[in-house]
């Protein structure tokens, strides 16, 4: 038996555990659950949508949309009703819309209002405030709005304005600044080109197909015809598949371990970091559900993971788009494995702006943890060594929270887990979970 206790609040402490086994449901997907919100309020007619994650990222889009004049009510069973003001039909803010620690509500948000003949202020918490944004304001203001920062970081003083189609080729592929392009040009004038060398996660095209909108995508350019309607829908978030990437690596690094993860999102978009993870010798199973499937365009499906034959894996930067979210949880898998060895990590810069510095945020956690870490620029070289408890700070980053916790399970003593209560961003219920399976 094992346990874990919380005091104060902020702190958690996680036992050692040679258990890791059931079967679970997972919290709606974040990504998705922005989008069908910020689509919902651009629609005609009243959105339901079903398992609307309720972390703090993306309860900050709703309390966004509210500012701007979109009725929202919270049905219950986990069900929000958003009555949509049609494409151009918010109202202009009476004071600054708070994106709290959400950069997805930020940036996507960033080219909704753009369109809007008003002047919008986008600001957020101190972590928010020192994330880059001269990526979504470039294109933003080449399509005809103002955007005022500083030094290119929030507050963000957006002056929307009739806005025209672009061509826009990103110089680091970004899912984010991709779709608010997209979410901008599908109320300006002209057809709007996003151009990805990488492809990234394609939650907004879906969506917008979803609502009604004529999206092509091929050969890595996404076009959207300013102008067209939306129309509310009800739909149902899948769960998250980024979060599932944590019980992957617990299983993955557990002898004996066996977990199911039921009604999950298996957008392949997303599942790149299913390869990832078999690299490092995990037996993953997964299947789509057709039931489950097709109502907003998402597959939906089921995963098994057992342990199997652990090994050293790395991370290359062509793997980095499409698994940056997921690196925090593939380092705790790297930090389970046998001493000696390695989980390796190239090209993921991005890592340095998240809500964390997240490599050097990561390589102190687990290395006092006992884990080997070198820290490169863009990213570093994990070498596994036996755990040991240690008192660890997250640094109000949710992944690495719940990262540390995972390592927790392997160590030989408790952990402690300093801002642990930064899981409600994603993953509310997260250490409850982590319990269920592991005691």
């Amino acid at each position: 038996m094992r346990s874990m206790t919380y005091a104060p609040a902020d702190v958690a402490t996680v036992s050692p555990s040679a258990r890791a086994a059931g079967r679970l449901r997972l919290p709606g997907d974040k990504s998705i659950s922005h989008r069908y919100a910020m689509l919902a309020a651009l629609a005609d007619g009243v959105s339901h949508v079903r398992g609307y994650l309720t972390g703090e990222d993306c309860l900050a889009t709703l309390e966004c949309l509210r500012t701007l004049g979109v009725p929202i009510r919270h049905a219950g069973n986990g069900e929000v009703e958003i009555e949509g003001r049609g494409v151009n039909g918010l109202q202009a803010p009476r004071v600054p819309l708070d994106a709290a620690n959400s950069g997805t509500s930020m940036r996507l948000l960033a080219g909704v209002v753009a369109a809007h003949g008003f002047r919008t202020v986008l600001g957020g918490d101190e972590s928010l405030s020192r994330r880059p944004m001269k990526r979504v304001i470039a294109p933003l203001t080449a399509m005809g709005a103002r955007i005022a920062s500083q030094d290119g970081r929030p507050p963000l003083t957006i002056d929307g304005a009739r806005l025209h189609a672009i061509t826009h080729q990103p110089e680091v592929p970004s899912a984010q600044v991709k779709s608010a392009i997209l979410l901008a040009g599908l109320q300006a004038e002209g057809e709007t080109t996003v151009i990805e060398p990488i492809a990234t996660r394609d939650h907004t095209e879906r969506a917008m197909r979803a609502f009604g909108a004529h999206v092509d995508s091929d050969n890595g350019r996404i076009r959207i015809r300013g102008g067209q309607r939306l129309r509310a829908r009800d739909l149902t978030v899948p769960g998250d598949v980024s979060s599932a990437t944590f019980w992957i690596a617990l299983a993955a690094g557990t002898p004996g371990a066996d977990i199911a993860i039921d009604g999950v999102g298996l957008n392949p978009t997303r599942t790149a970091m299913l390869e990832v993870a078999r690299r490092s010798g995990a037996r993953i199973d997964s299947e789509i559900d057709d039931a489950d499937s097709g109502e907003g365009g998402e597959p939906v499906g089921r995963l098994r993971i057992r342990y199997g034959t652990p090994r050293s894996f790395a991370i290359t930067p062509a793997d980095v788009p499409l698994v940056i979210d997921e690196i925090p949880a593939l380092a705790a898998l790297g930090a389970m494995l046998p001493d000696g060895s390695e989980v390796s990590v190239h090209g993921a810069a991005e890592l340095r702006v998240k809500e964390s510095d997240r490599i050097t945020c990561l390589a102190r956690g687990f290395r006092a943890m006992g884990s080997e870490i070198e820290e490169f620029a863009d990213g570093f070289r994990l070498t596994a060594r036996p755990l040991t408890g240690a008192t660890v700070d997250a640094a109000g980053d949710h992944r690495l929270a719940m990262a540390f916790a995972l390592a927790a399970t392997r160590a030989a003593s408790p952990t402690t887990i300093l801002g642990a209560s930064s899981v409600s961003v994603s993953y509310p219920g997260f250490f409850e979970a982590l319990e269920r399976l592991t005691r």
